[in-house]
């Protein structure tokens, strides 16, 4: 039974940290403008505004709205993500706590 619970949460991190960042996209034109976020009130003390981003999938970009979320611990920052230009291909870097 503690090895099923040790495998289960070994797969859970796993596919979490795939997720977060393992995933390499490009695009052959350029992202649209950054759109402009309302975004109100914290809904408490230690949240802090995630701005959106235009996102890529299926050969095109797509709008990932910002949101409120807590750091993971004290002392990170968000690092926004972002496009880079490399030979005409737009490679995006996605954003991390830091």
């Amino acid at each position: 039974m503690k090895q099923t619970a040790i495998l289960v949460a070994f797969l859970t991190i796993s596919s979490i940290g795939c997720a977060g960042g393992g995933a390499v996209y490009y695009a052959s034109t350029p992202p649209p403008p950054v759109r402009i976020e309302a975004y109100g009130v914290a809904p408490g003390p230690s949240y802090v505004w995630v701005p959106g981003y235009w996102g890529w999938r299926g050969n095109a970009y797509f709008w990932v709205g910002g949101r409120w979320s807590r750091p993971p611990r004290a002392g990170v920052r968000w690092v926004a993500p972002y496009w880079e230009n490399n030979r005409g291909r737009y490679r995006l870097h996605e954003g991390r706590w830091r």
